[in-house]
């Protein structure tokens, strides 16, 4: 161990070698190669690592638990994903290159570096003669990208056995944190209608694009940015050729809450939509794939326990609310849960994703410190 545990290059170098690992969520067989390289680096260190099969196309999840801590007391659950939603291949057009303060490479930010620096602090944490107060449990999961469908229950079940929840997501402009999210519902509307020949039959057809825009102009007024209610027709599809009356219409829909008692209301209402024309059916399906990560009263003092030890370290650490769904929302209701502990910097899930290297050390020794003090 050098002198100093919390030493950049070294750092660097470790996520360096998560990120030339590409990982796409729909190609487990290199989430998998990954999640050896990560299983392989636990193995000197007082814990025990549960490989947990993958399934449905999704690689393996990893569940690392350490030698402390005891049976039945709820301990700290750090959650981590190793899939990133760049294509095969995206390294060659964004090669992992040190510019300045910036490291760039695809996933590095979302959030290869955060789970990285998670890892690194149970290192060290490891490495000292005196062992935390609670039992540490790290989660790394190969779906999140997609919502999660195959580790959601695992990451339910632990984190109802959890005290404290600490997410590796990237932190957020200015390196705030994150203290609550949106919950996400996604619905599928199929409309069929009556085909017809547009020009010498149309009395005889049913449009179902026609339908298809009424229903989206009964999703888009229920948008209420001053509740913090978005609904986004995101995809539609429909039709065959202009002169044919339109049999079958489709629509992919992404409705994102504040509370979940928003989510009870518009649930019921989205399902509900029906057709306005006779001889047209509509179809909704769909749910709440994310409940909404609401701030309680343990997640904002544990916001507070986090404030007073980067206020320790040397820096201010703020907290926002975010639109965008995590693992997070899946622990929120059952334990304090703080997200955004990752690393500074911008550009997820763009070709000029990167981080900041100057946060990497205090972002570091904050989760270090966080293992340490939680009790």
């Amino acid at each position: 161990m050098s002198s100093n545990p919390f030493e950049i290059a070294p750092i660097l170098e470790g996520i360096r070698r998560w990120v030339v690992i590409e990982t796409p969520t729909e190609r487990p067989d290199q989430v998998n190669k990954l999640a050896d390289v990560v299983a392989a680096g636990y193995r000197d260190l007082p814990a025990s690592v549960e490989r947990v099969a993958g399934r449905d196309g999704c690689g393996d999840h990893l569940v690392i638990r350490s030698s402390w801590g005891q049976e039945g007391v709820p301990g700290i659950l750090v959650l981590s994903h190793l899939d990133t939603v760049h294509p095969m291949g995206f390294i060659e057009r964004l090669p992992f290159k040190i510019e300045g303060d910036s490291a760039f490479g695809p996933g590095i930010y979302d959030m290869k570096g955060g789970a990285y620096l998670a890892y690194q602090a149970f290192r060290q944490i490891c490495a000292d003669d005196v062992r935390p107060p609670l039992g540490i449990t790290q989660l790394y999961v190969s779906d999140e990208e997609i919502g999660s469908p195959t580790s959601r229950s695992l990451i339910e079940a632990e984190g109802r056995q959890a005290k404290y929840v600490l997410v590796t997501e990237p932190a957020r402009k200015g390196g705030k944190v994150v203290t609550g999210r949106k919950g996400i519902a996604r619905f599928n509307v199929f409309i069929r209608g009556a085909p017809a020949h547009a020009g010498t039959r149309p009395e005889d057809g049913r449009s179902a694009i026609r339908e298809l825009g009424h229903v989206i102009q009964t999703l888009e007024a229920m948008n209420d940015l001053t509740r913090g209610i978005t609904v986004n027709v995101g995809v539609v599809r429909g039709g065959t050729r202009p002169n044919v009356i339109a049999e079958l219409a489709y629509a992919q829909v992404d409705m994102r809450v504040p509370t979940m008692s928003h989510a009870d209301e518009l649930l019921p209402k989205i399902l509900g939509i029906s057709s306005r024309t006779e001889g047209v059916g509509v179809k909704v399906s769909g749910e709440l794939n994310r409940p909404p990560y609401e701030k309680t009263s343990a997640g904002a003092a544990l916001y507070e326990h986090a404030k007073k030890l980067a206020a320790e370290l040397g820096f201010e650490l703020l907290d926002t609310f975010s639109g965008g769904g995590s693992d997070g929302n899946f622990t929120a209701p059952y334990a304090a849960t703080l997200d955004g502990l990752g690393v500074e910097g911008k550009g997820a899930h763009t070709p000029h994703e990167q981080i900041y290297i100057s946060s990497i050390e205090p972002r570091t020794r904050l989760l270090y410190r966080l293992y340490q003090t939680l009790r």
